[in-house]
């Protein structure tokens, strides 16, 4: 049996049972010694087997299952006999009959051991009869030891099945508890695996945008227009895209936000976005976010200015940050074509362009919410506003 709170509990009445057959076969020994006369040596070595056949029971009992049953009960029979053999010269190991009794219950199966204590008892009875008469007490005495011993070995029975009740309550409690630990990581690969996917949309992929735009423009480029500008635009960009790449291996804060996300925006404003022909104008009211909050809203800003470049066909957008409380409120507004929220959203209510499905998604986690504004030839206005924690 597993260990379990009621462990102690089997170890106190096993080791209990232990010492009543020794004292009492210890008893019986004596007796043989005091009263000498022949057969002392045979009365000895029947003492002898019986306290070598109980040890067996040690080993017996590591078996498991049936075949532990088995063993058992060929172990009890030999125990028995020897025991009824010991009865024959010594009247004194009548007493033995009492560990055989708990043994009997807790090692046959639940109806064959009342029934091997009933016959126990009857033997006991006889024995002690035929050497010194037929008494009260060498009928009472016996009865008296089975009964208590059945209320005794019913109590061990009912302790063993709620220890095993307890053992598969815990087992499962165990179970469950791995299987959640599971399905939070598998949670938390998930979550990793949308953040990602949202990084590399707000970088990688924007850059990858841009450099192809800029190399069509290559290409369309004629004689007396060479596209070498084009290709060192595109060069640029492809080396701040490795470098954002080197950056997500890494697992570090996003390096333009060293000097804060103005700094970041107005960086971008002059290099990236300038690139792309669109006239950024950055304002910052507050700077001070904390970090998570601050990356939320690059990406944020990056997302949504690819937007525009690859669907608004703009010329000029801004950018503003206004800080209010334990809320931050970041405006993306474009000169470009607009579009129709309503058209972009399925039947479920998400949208079909993941760039705004990733702005969607960021903007969640933050408890926020992201407002879009647009009509077709009036521009498009984005309104993202996140809870700073």
């Amino acid at each position: 049996m597993a260990h379990s709170t009621l462990t102690p509990v089997f170890v106190g009445l096993r080791t209990g049972l232990h010492v009543l057959s020794a004292a009492l076969l210890a008893l019986v020994v004596v007796r043989v010694l005091v009263d000498g006369g022949a057969g002392t040596w045979v009365r000895l070595a029947l003492a002898a087997v019986f306290a070598g056949v109980y040890l067996l029971g040690a080993v017996v009992a590591r078996g498991d299952g049936r075949r532990r049953t088995v063993a058992g009960a060929v172990w009890l029979v030999a125990l028995t006999l020897v025991w009824i053999a010991l009865l024959v010269g010594v009247p004194e190991a009548a007493y033995l009959v009492f560990p055989l009794f708990f043994l009997y219950l807790h090692v046959l199966p639940r109806i064959v051991g009342p029934v091997a204590v009933i016959a126990a008892t009857l033997v006991a009875v006889v024995a002690l009869g035929l050497h010194g008469g037929f008494t009260v007490g060498g009928v009472v005495g016996p009865l008296v030891g089975a009964g208590v011993a059945l209320l005794i070995g019913l109590g061990y029975r009912a302790l063993a099945r709620e220890a095993v009740e307890r053992e598969a309550l815990v087992a499962e409690l165990l179970a469950t508890r791995d299987r959640l630990a599971v399905t939070e990581r598998e949670q938390g690969v998930l979550a990793e695996r949308a953040r990602l996917a949202r990084e590399i949309h707000d970088t990688v992929a924007q850059g990858l945008s841009s450099i192809q735009m800029l190399l069509h423009a290559a290409e369309r480029a004629d004689g007396e227009r060479p596209g070498t500008e084009h290709i060192r635009l595109a060069r640029e960009t492809a080396a701040e895209g490795l470098a954002d790449t080197r950056r997500f291996i890494r697992e570090l804060a996003p390096p333009a936000l060293e000097r804060g996300l103005g700094a970041a925006l107005e960086r971008l404003a002059g290099s990236q976005w300038s690139r792309d022909g669109l006239d950024v104008t950055v304002d910052v009211a507050e700077d001070s976010l904390p970090m998570d909050v601050q990356t939320a809203l690059l990406r944020i800003a990056q997302g949504a200015v690819a937007n525009v470049v690859q669907h608004a066909a703009a010329t000029h957008v801004r950018l503003s940050l206004t800080v209010d409380g334990q809320e931050a409120r970041l405006t993306i507004a474009d000169d470009g074509v607009g579009f129709d929220p309503v058209a972009v959203h399925d039947r479920s209510g998400t949208t079909d362009s993941f760039g705004l499905r990733a702005t969607e998604e960021r903007v969640e986690q933050f408890g926020g919410r992201l407002e879009v504004d647009s009509a077709p030839g009036r521009g498009t206005t984005l309104v993202a506003t996140l809870e700073v924690r």
